[in-house]
């Protein structure tokens, strides 16, 4: 039997997030005013940084496995800034706040500026229903 390789860890779901969310952000930054589109695009970019945070503890399970924890808090602290601005981002989300949403995605887009996206790709539009999901994501919490 061959050995079974996981091709989709955590480094490229990381990598996947942060390219959707900065496609999300030039749609975001394109809306003329607030609709349901903007809704589910700042409602996956607040999922997205809180699955970005998520994964980082994931990551770094191994290092500290193998006794790295310099390697390993180095590692939260490149990534700590998902943390503090989704929660930033969280109430004025949750409020439709747009004059409040926009300077915060300015600043993602900002943290972002390195990476680079092809015109052409395939990444799709995971943002569609998102609202939803963040909504059913808020009554668990209260619940």
């Amino acid at each position: 039997m061959s050995r079974v390789i996981n091709s989709d860890n955590t480094g490229s779901e990381r990598t996947r997030l942060t390219k959707t969310i900065v496609i999300a952000i030039r749609e975001l930054m394109k809306q003329s005013e607030a609709s349901d589109i903007s809704r589910d695009l700042i409602a996956y970019i607040l999922l997205s940084l809180d699955r970005i945070f998520e994964t980082v503890d994931i990551s770094v399970e191994a290092w500290e496995k193998r006794g790295y924890w310099i390697k390993a808090d180095r590692f939260r602290m490149d990534w700590d800034w998902s943390k503090i601005l989704a929660d930033r981002l969280r109430p004025f989300v949750l409020a439709e706040d747009y004059q409040e949403i926009i300077p915060i995605a300015v600043e993602i887009a900002q943290v972002f500026s390195t990476i680079k996206i092809a015109e052409h790709h395939r990444l799709g539009t995971p943002w569609v229903g998102s609202w939803q999901v963040l909504q059913n994501k808020m009554k668990d919490r209260v619940v």
